[in-house]
């Protein structure tokens, strides 16, 4: 027994032919090892229980090739890229059988995987009759092989008596391998499992279509096998059947059989009857169904065909289930069937729908060639009657056809090429000829599929050759051009043949990577890995985020993150030691290349500036006092002043004192650093006994820095009425004693410090306010003056007027 053979994937080694030695129901090759005195070695099979490994002959455990085999005596070759594999490992075709009584995640076959070079993959790709019952494969790796399993799915409900055999066509991929193969599961009857199945336990149940003659008592439907009723089956109608809606009860006898009313149904025509069955098997086992009963009217036409005789032309390169044609004929319920000729090996007919397809290839022979005639002959009747008939002459013509299209080479085209190749090289030659016409005239056209658009390739007879820049610095530019060469000839019917075409375009690393000088701000007191900003490189090259990041010196007070060009913190910060740091930042680039070697370089600067942080809280000396005052009525006395400062700061001077606690009746106040008691506000009976406060007085820094921080100073003041002291005013004060522990309570208090250009902003807004203020005002008070003086005018014109007459006749009297 020959095979096919397999190539030696090592360099220099040439195929040799391999011969099948069966051996525990799987068919290994015999190899004729050159490199060991052409001795016959044989696959060595490591055999498990229900399921064997395939191996290589003479080749080592644990080196790259692929294998599949099964866990019932069959299994398929596989291969492995660039090593040697086995090409062909038949086993007898997978034939598994089942029980209709397993359940969903029931494991019907283990499969056994090698494929150590790549992630292999197991499908399914359908299932014959169409069905969700099986679940997609698995593949786990166990101790360096796959193992797949094939299971029954959530929704598999196997049924002999309804479906008894389902083909799983399989696929399995190990890198550029792929097989396929079938797996037959053949479900037997369990006599001990009763299940309700099919449109029967469907929601909408069985339908039963019965004709309104039918005779009273007569059998509708048959409910069990033959045989089972003698195992103990009981059936009953749970559903009512009360008239006037029923005609009568229908009925279920022991043999299972659905009967009609013992009335009939004449006159219930049109009218379905809804039944609910039940159905017990032995002990606690039962499932339920629906029957729909729809009685139709008897028919009373006759059969008859709407054409009399049809002539059909077709094509001999139809394949086997096309529709020729299709004939229709009047009647009740009509069905279809060819009667002449007997048999019919090349067509058949649907025998309800009465399309007539092909049923084998319509191969015309030399002495047919041109064409071939069928008369068939087709006969229509009712189903229920089935001498009411009717037969039809259909003649079929067969056509021969241009059957080979052209062949070329090379029939697929894989090339790669650089980035930067020149417009016009040309990558290829395609030379064409059509079998049925050798030297008639070809067409080629190219076609583009990723991406679409004819602006990178161009095709010049049969050359293909580049028409356009190729750049691979934009995403999804190229990379991988995918194209097609379709070749047609001039026959009758058009015949095409397409040339697959891949131009895989390299990457060339042409640009350095750049990024922008920046200045981050960092407060002194910032912990380690704070964040500080980002260094932003761009690449021209794609892909363009392709950076890493470096610093140059080795600075141990900062960090750039290679990736993410992160600047963080590493050290710790002081403004006064040093307020400024420059950074020097590398960028290299990298994957832009078909060279993995081939890099470029850039860097820009980075500034960071350091911000001053009020770090010290006032001290206060002491930071408790105990005092006693004597007051009289309506005086106010100083009762102490709250000396404080930054031991490590001495120039800062300026700070805020506030009570904010033990000032019950607003009694103390503060001007300044100066504690103050006021008793002018008392309203009789004034109090006649000492009291003493415990005041809390906050210190809180005011200068531009913040945080502003704060301590909190404590002053007891023990205060006598005026009636009770012996002198007008008196203060006592107390030194802490030792024993007392000073609590010293620091408060940082958040602030709102304008910028300065907001405040030169108002400033300037404010002067510009009054000096359109003073400007309005002005006007105003020029319009009052110029009101007030308005009534002098007209009588210091009347005065003038006087003045000149009296000269004038002064003068005339001079004359005379």
């Amino acid at each position: 027994m020959e095979g096919r053979g397999w190539e030696r994937a090592r360099k220099g080694q040439r195929s040799e032919p391999l011969t099948l030695i069966p051996y525990l129901g799987c068919f290994l090759h015999q190899v004729l090892t050159p490199n060991v005195g052409n001795e016959l070695t044989y696959g060595r099979m490591l055999g498990t229980r229900k399921s064997f490994v395939c191996l290589a002959p003479g080749w080592p455990e644990g080196q790259d090739y692929a294998h599949v085999c099964g866990s019932t005596s069959m299994g398929w070759g596989a291969s492995s890229l660039n090593h040697l594999f086995l090409t062909d490992v038949h086993c007898l075709p997978w034939f598994i059988k089942v029980s209709e009584s397993q359940g969903p995640g029931t494991i019907l076959q283990f499969f056994s995987f090698n494929c150590s070079s790549h992630i292999p993959t197991l499908e399914l790709l359908h299932v014959q009759p169409p069905t969700t019952f099986f679940n997609p494969p698995s593949l786990t790796r166990w101790q360096g092989i796959y193992v797949g399993e094939v299971t029954l799915s959530s929704s598999a409900q196997l049924d002999a008596l309804v479906v008894n055999h389902y083909e799983l066509q399989l696929r399995f991929i190990c890198g550029n391998h792929v097989m396929e193969g079938p797996l037959s599961v053949d479900v037997q009857q369990d006599p001990g499992h009763i299940r309700c199945a099919g449109r029967f336990a469907s929601p909408g149940g069985e339908i039963i279509q019965v004709l309104e003659t039918v005779s009273p008592g007569a059998r509708l439907y048959t409910l069990l096998l033959p045989g089972l009723e003698l195992q103990g089956a009981q059936m009953s109608i749970t559903s009512a059947q009360d008239p006037p809606h029923f005609p009568g009860p229908f009925s279920i006898n022991r043999q299972g059989w659905l009967q009609a009313p013992s009335q009939g149904l004449k006159g219930q025509a049109q009218k379905s009857f809804q039944l609910q069955v039940s159905v017990t098997f032995g002990q606690n086992r039962s499932c339920h169904g629906m029957l729909m009963v729809k009685v139709l009217p008897a028919p009373s036409s006759q059969v008859s065909f709407l054409e009399q005789a049809q002539n059909i032309t077709i094509l001999e390169n139809l394949v086997p289930g096309s529709k020729v044609a299709q004939v229709q004929a009047r009647g009740f319920d009509v069905r279809y069937e060819i009667v002449s000729p007997v048999p019919c090996p090349l067509f058949s007919i649907g025998r309800a729908d009465g399309v007539v397809r092909t049923a084998a290839p319509l191969e015309l022979t030399p002495a047919t060639k041109g064409a071939a005639v069928t008369r068939l002959q087709v006969k229509a009747f009712e189903r229920l009657r089935p001498w009411a008939s009717v037969e039809l002459d259909l003649t079929v013509k067969v056509r021969s056809v241009n059957r080979w299209p052209p062949r070329c080479l090379p029939e697929l085209l894989v090339t790669q090429i650089p980035e930067t190749m020149p417009v016009g090289t040309m990558l290829n030659t395609f030379t064409c000829t059509d079998p049925d016409s050798p030297g008639s005239t070809l067409d080629y056209q190219l076609r583009f599929h990723s991406p679409p658009g004819p602006a990178s390739l161009c095709l010049r007879e049969r050359v293909l050759e580049v028409n356009a820049t190729l750049d691979c610095d934009t995403p999804g530019a190229c990379f991988q051009h995918a194209a097609s060469i379709l070749v047609l000839d001039d026959g009758q019917p058009l015949m095409t043949t397409e040339v697959p075409v891949l131009v895989m375009v390299t990457p060339v690393n042409e640009f350095s990577p750049a990024c922008v000088s920046r200045t981050f701000r960092v407060r002194e007191d910032a912990g380690p890995h704070t964040l500080l900003g980002s260094v932003v490189g761009s690449d021209m090259d794609y892909p363009h985020d392709s950076i890493e990041y470096h610093t140059s010196g080795g600075s141990a007070t900062f960090a750039v993150d290679h990736l993410s060009g992160e600047v963080r913190l590493l050290g710790s910060l002081d403004y006064e030691l040093q307020r400024l740091y420059r950074l020097t930042v590398l960028l290299t680039d990298h994957s832009q290349d078909q060279d993995a070697t081939c890099h470029h370089s850039g860097s820009c600067t980075i500034t960071i500036e350091v911000e001053d942080v009020n770090d010290h809280a006032p001290e206060c000396e002491p930071p408790f006092q105990e005092l006693t005052i004597h007051t009289s009525l309506g005086q106010s006395v100083e009762v102490t002043k709250v000396l404080c400062r930054v031991p490590q700061e001495p120039q800062r001077l300026a700070f805020s004192y506030s009570i904010v606690g033990g000032n019950s009746q607003s009694r103390f106040s503060l001007q300044g650093a100066i504690l103050v008691h006021n008793d002018l506000m008392l309203a009789p009976p004034w109090p006649e006994q000492p009291h003493t406060y415990e005041l809390l007085i906050r210190v809180a820094d005011a200068g531009p820095s913040i945080p502003h921080l704060s301590t909190t100073a404590t002053v007891i003041v023990h205060l006598v009425p005026w009636r009770a002291s012996t002198v007008a005013t008196s203060t006592h004060r107390a030194t802490m004693p030792s024993m007392m522990t000073p609590l010293l309570v620091t408060d940082t208090e958040a602030f709102w410090q304008p910028e300065p250009w907001f405040v030169v902003m108002l400033t300037m807004t404010g002067a510009l306010l009054l000096l359109a203020l003073g400007w309005l005002l002005n006007r105003l008070l020029q319009g009052l003056a110029r009101v007030l003086q308005a009534p002098s005018i007209p009588a210091q014109a009347l005065l003038l007027n006087r003045s000149a007459s009296f000269a004038h006749l002064y003068a005339r009297e001079s004359i005379s």
